[in-house]
C-alpha cells in the first residue's frame, strides 16, 4: 500500500469507529490512541486492503445495529481502557514484587490470543497489542 492509502484507512478506520461507538467520551480517546499506536507500530507491508475493508464492514454493523458487533467493540474498548489506567486502582506501592509484575504485564496476553484468532477467522485487523508497562 501507498503512503496515502495507509492514510486514507487511518481515516476510514477512526471515523467507522467513532460513529460505531458514537463518540462517546472515554471511549474515542482509547479508540484514538489503540488506532494510532496500530498505525505507527506497523509497517506498509503489515497493512492489507481486504483486511482494512473487512474491519470497516464489521464497524458498520457496530453503527447500525446494537448486535454482537457492537458488543464487541463495546467491550474491546472498555478492556483496553482499563488496560492503559492499570485497572480500578494503581498500586500504592512504587517496588512491587517480582510476581505482581510478571503477573500486570502478561494478563493481557490471552486476550491479545482471542483478538488474533478473531481477526484470522473474519480476516479483519483489529490491533492486538499490549504496551509493557504495569506502574
Amino acid at each position: 500500500m501507498s503512503q496515502q492509502e495507509i492514510v486514507h484507512a487511518y481515516r476510514h478506520l477512526f471515523r467507522q469507529g467513532l460513529r460505531a461507538i458514537q463518540f462517546s467520551k472515554p471511549a474515542r480517546f482509547t479508540l484514538r490512541d489503540r488506532i494510532r499506536l496500530a498505525f505507527r507500530k506497523g509497517s506498509a507491508s503489515d497493512f492489507d486492503a481486504e483486511r482494512i475493508k473487512n474491519t470497516l464492514e464489521f464497524l458498520q454493523y457496530a453503527t447500525k445495529e446494537n448486535g454482537l458487533e457492537h458488543k464487541i467493540v463495546k467491550n474491546l474498548l472498555f478492556v483496553w481502557w482499563s488496560q492503559r489506567d492499570g485497572g480500578k486502582s494503581k498500586p500504592s506501592q512504587k517496588n512491587m514484587p517480582r510476581e505482581e509484575l510478571r503477573m500486570k504485564t502478561t494478563a493481557f496476553d490471552a486476550f491479545n490470543h482471542n483478538i488474533d484468532m478473531l481477526n484470522e477467522s473474519m480476516y479483519i485487523c483489529i490491533p492486538a497489542m499490549t504496551v509493557r508497562d504495569p506502574v
